[in-house]
C-alpha cells in the first residue's frame, strides 16, 4: 500500500474548515488520520486494518503535532491542504498504517473501507469522512 507522502509543516485547514481541540492520546504528526478513543476521550491514530471497531473509523485530521498528553487541533470536515502530492478526482481512504492516508487503489485486502475524502487539487483534501464497516 503507498500512502500520501505528507510533509508536517505543509498541513493547512482550508477556510471552511470544522475544528475541534483536543488532547493527543499517543505522539501524533499533523496530516495523520485520527479517531476519539471513547475510553479516554483523547485522539490516536486511525487504522484500517486495527482490532477494534473504533481505530478503524477516522473522524479527523490532526493540523499539528503532539506527543501524548499535549493539545492537538483536529479538523472534521472542509478543504485541507495536506502537506503531500494528490491525483484530483480520486477518492483517498484510511490506510493500513496507522494514521495514513492512501488512494483508493492501495486499500488493502482485509481493511475495513473508510473514505476520508476527495482530492480536488494535487494538494487539496475535501475531507468527507464515511466508515462503511465493510472489509475489502
Amino acid at each position: 500500500m503507498t500512502d500520501i507522502s505528507i510533509t508536517a509543516a505543509n498541513v493547512v485547514s482550508g477556510s471552511d474548515a470544522r475544528t475541534v481541540a483536543g488532547v493527543a492520546g499517543e505522539a501524533i504528526t499533523a496530516g495523520q488520520a485520527l479517531y476519539k478513543a471513547a475510553a479516554t476521550g483523547r485522539w490516536m491514530k486511525a487504522d484500517a486494518d486495527a482490532a477494534t471497531a473504533e481505530a478503524r473509523e477516522a473522524k479527523g485530521i490532526s493540523l499539528n503535532g503532539a506527543s501524548t498528553g499535549q493539545p492537538v487541533n483536529v479538523q472534521t470536515s472542509g478543504k485541507i491542504t495536506i502537506g503531500g502530492t494528490l491525483t484530483p478526482g480520486i477518492a483517498y481512504y484510511l490506510s493500513g498504517t496507522a494514521g495514513g492516508i492512501c488512494p483508493v487503489a492501495d486499500v488493502g485486502t482485509g481493511e475495513y473501507v473508510d473514505l476520508i475524502g476527495m482530492a480536488t487539487t494535487a494538494a487539496v483534501l475535501d475531507l468527507e469522512f464515511n466508515y462503511t464497516a465493510v472489509s475489502n
